[in-house]
């Protein structure tokens, strides 16, 4: 078996924390239960470039358990939990090319790696996969059936290349499933976030200004816990409404002119680029912290902040000390990249078995359709993300009303007035 990871010898460490991950994964765990009853994916030709962390391989085993052969890869080259990545290649014998810190040559060619399956489904985070199979390995397109992508960033790339007409295969946005972005990106973001924050500076939050870039279910959730922790939180936004939102919640919206005069720590959730950037950096105070929660690490303009300074230096643990032309020292958390992944273990178990749970049945709804399905990008089926709601209410005990037959012919009907 080909694989690439750090040590073959973190396996034993990676298995108890997966199994440590799957015991808050049931609705995820009762879907790879039935895949193992019926094979639903019996022989089916799976290439996964996500987040390399334990709630990845559980979803890995699930698809394993349903007959799927698998080839993995990393999403982010700061993300991958290398003692996991060494237990998906050691004892579930999937093939995993992914090793924390690898740089941009690594990261692409575990992506061709991966690619080798000569996969009929992808399964993408950020789209790094699906845009190399369709620039530079086209000789697979005609096999691929169909594919899931994962987050906000890579549903804004799919949906540029349908718009295009560029786009060869069928995707399924599970990021806009109401079960994964009501529930991964706000609350999962939202702890995961500031758990990097914390982990990586031991700042306390309490009073002070804590900037979010963007008032998207992520931003909301970053908004949230930062302000569940006692700082005076400020919204920027370039969206009326979501700003208008944000100011109904009870937060100060302002424009990052006014912001990067205020923040003690700043948080980037908009899928943009250069968001915070040189003009800013010059107007933040002296200690000012920088972080990313977005995809990918463009949304902080680190070349610009590297032109700016004298000097730089790590000086804790993926904290990085910029010393400005002008004096003042700026921190840059995990080289802008997802500060929740980077310097944290990325969002809980509960909430990525939702998420989770929505990529194995739309892999098996690709696996299933795919003849009816268009060269386009589809939302996940309501069925389905109404099953696994029914399903994690069921694992959190808690009981719905049902509508009598009276209640569902009224909500059918258009006679009934006053």
């Amino acid at each position: 078996m080909d694989y690439h990871v750090k040590d073959l010898d973190l396996a034993d460490k990676g298995r108890l924390r997966v199994e440590w991950a799957m015991r808050d994964m049931p609705v995820l765990n009762s879907i790879a239960a039935r895949f193992a009853r019926e094979q639903t994916l019996k022989g089916l030709r799976l290439a996964a470039c996500l987040h390399v962390t334990t709630e990845t391989a559980a979803l890995m085993i699930a698809l394993k358990a349903g007959g799927a052969l698998i080839h993995v890869c990393a999403s982010n080259p700061l993300s991958t939990q290398d003692d996991v990545a060494a237990y998906l290649a050691k004892y579930e014998d999937i093939p995993t090319f992914a090793i924390k810190g690898e740089d941009s040559d690594t990261y692409y060619r575990h992506i061709h790696q991966a690619l080798d399956l000569k996969p009929q489904v992808t399964m993408d985070d950020g789209a790094d996969l699906v845009f190399t199979a369709h620039t530079k390995r086209q000789e697979l397109l005609p096999e691929i059936l169909g594919g899931t992508e994962e987050t906000t960033t890579g549903v804004i790339r799919l949906k540029a290349m349908a718009a295009d007409g560029v786009l060869r295969y069928p995707m399924i946005a599970v990021n806009d499933a109401q079960t994964k972005h009501l529930f991964d990106n706000r609350y999962g973001t939202g702890q995961s976030t500031i758990d990097g924050v914390l982990r990586a500076t031991n700042r306390l939050l309490a009073g002070s200004v804590f900037v979010v870039s963007g008032y998207g279910m992520c931003g909301r959730g970053v908004a949230m816990r930062a302000r569940g922790s006692g700082a005076r939180v400020v919204i920027t936004e370039v969206d009326p409404l979501k700003a208008l939102e944000a100011t109904m919640d009870g937060y100060e919206v302002l424009p990052m002119a006014k912001a990067a005069q205020l923040g003690d720590i700043f948080c980037t959730v908009t899928g943009d680029i250069r968001v915070i950037r040189e003009e800013h950096f010059l107007t933040m105070k002296d200690g000012a912290i920088l972080c990313n929660s977005g995809h990918f690490n463009v949304e902080l303009d680190v070349e610009a902040l590297s032109r700016l300074s004298t000097s730089s230096r790590t000086i804790r643990e993926s904290v990085q000390e910029f010393t400005l032309k002008n004096g003042k020292c700026l921190y840059l958390l995990a080289e802008g990249r997802l500060v929740n992944l980077a310097a944290a273990e990325g969002h809980p178990a509960a909430v990525m078995d939702m998420s989770f749970a929505n990529q194995a049945l739309a892999t098996e709804y690709i696996a299933k359709h795919h003849r009816q399905l268009e060269k386009r990008v589809y939302p996940v089926p309501l069925a389905i993300d109404q099953e696994i709601a029914r399903l994690k209410l069921a694992c959190m005990g808690v009981d719905i009303d049902t509508l009598t037959e009276e209640q569902t012919k009224y909500l059918a009907s258009y006679d009934l007035g006053t």
